[in-house]
């Protein structure tokens, strides 16, 4: 009497990876995520690891991440891989105090993101 299996929330032919805690604001992460989407895997990672922006670094993590559990976990073709999604959403976020004159004090809000990145396997034609 075990529990039952949870259903993929991806297609057969699809890998996921989800980075939870990913520090900086939903807003500059999805200018980079807007960067990959709907390109081939290994472009992608090209074009994250060439990036300035400093978020670049995290979201080439979550997408390493997703070609890995596509390879490892569902046995897709690496070379046919294409990021067939990349959704941004807001996380946590850590409430600091700083303090300002006569007695005052500010709140500093430090923002975190959500990365989803799916990557399909596509047949060349």
């Amino acid at each position: 009497m075990s529990k039952q299996k949870a259903p993929r929330r991806v297609a057969d032919n699809e890998a996921l990876a989800v980075g939870t805690t990913i520090r900086g604001s939903a807003q500059k992460l999805n200018l980079v995520a807007a960067l990959i989407r709907g390109k081939k895997a290994e472009d992608a990672l090209n074009i994250l690891s060439f990036s300035k922006r400093a978020m670049a670094v995290d979201a080439k993590k979550v997408l390493a991440s997703a070609i890995a559990n596509a390879e490892n976990n569902h046995n897709l073709d690496v070379d046919a891989l294409v990021v067939a999604e990349a959704s941004v959403g807001k996380s946590v976020t850590m409430k600091r105090f700083a303090t300002r004159g006569r007695g005052k004090s500010t709140r500093i809000l430090k923002p975190f993101s959500r990365l989803r990145i799916v990557v399909r396997e596509v047949e060349e034609a």
